[in-house]
């Protein structure tokens, strides 16, 4: 499964890269404004840190406005996914985008009625969120997995993304449940490292290793 860093924050996506396991980036209109640089300069930016699927959002809600706001966007970069919302005219954008050879993330899916749809018109890629949809009491998880098998039985080749990630716990399941990717924020890669037997143990070796060698010099 891949990882990839829901965030405009060029300083957190930075650490990430160090790290090497960074696959890719997801952006939203929210999180861009979070940083107060314009998107297309913000998006180039992370472009240049981050050498992987990059997802810049539409800021438009009508069809021709979408396709026209997408084209620019992809000029930005070849890495940059255009990401969509999954509605009326962001399927009918994510069609005619994709039919000229542009990948497009559909995004803020709640169904796997809606991620068919996504499919049908030729989607890079599903983003189903699954923390927003447990806040209504529903399993997250289960969507992911109904989105796979139907990919999977009927040979559709958009990549499901698991989004609206809030804990470490939710990338273990989705990974589980079988999505492509995790997108999360940079707080959350950072817990998938911790365990307390990990620091533990790290301790327990360092003091066994530096007492043998006291005892040596002594």
């Amino acid at each position: 499964m891949k990882i990839f860093l829901d965030s405009a924050n060029l300083q957190e996506l930075r650490k990430g890269a160090a790290w090497g396991i960074v696959d890719g980036v997801t952006t939203n209109p929210s999180l861009i404004a979070r940083e107060g640089v314009p998107m297309e300069e913000q998006i180039r930016k992370i472009c240049d840190i981050v050498d992987g699927d990059i997802s810049a959002e539409v800021v438009s809600t009508e069809s021709r406005e979408m396709i026209a706001d997408g084209r620019r966007l992809a000029t930005i970069h070849k890495n940059v996914v255009v990401k969509l919302p999954l509605i009326r005219d962001g399927i009918q954008a994510a069609k005619a985008l994709s039919s000229e050879g542009i990948r497009v993330n559909v995004t803020l899916c709640f169904s796997a009625a809606q991620a068919l749809l996504a499919a049908k018109a030729g989607a890079y890629i599903i983003s189903p969120f699954i923390g927003r949809i447990e806040d209504t009491g529903w399993p997250g998880m289960d969507l992911i997995e109904d989105i796979a098998a139907i990919y999977s039985k009927h040979g559709y080749r958009t990549q499901v993304l698991a989004a609206s990630i809030r804990g470490a716990l939710h990338v273990v399941e989705a990974a589980k449940a079988g999505a492509h990717i995790a997108t999360m924020p940079f707080k959350v890669l950072d817990q998938l490292f911790d365990h307390p037997l990990t620091e533990r143990g790290l301790n327990q070796f360092l003091s066994d290793y530096n007492k043998a060698f006291e005892l040596v010099k002594s």
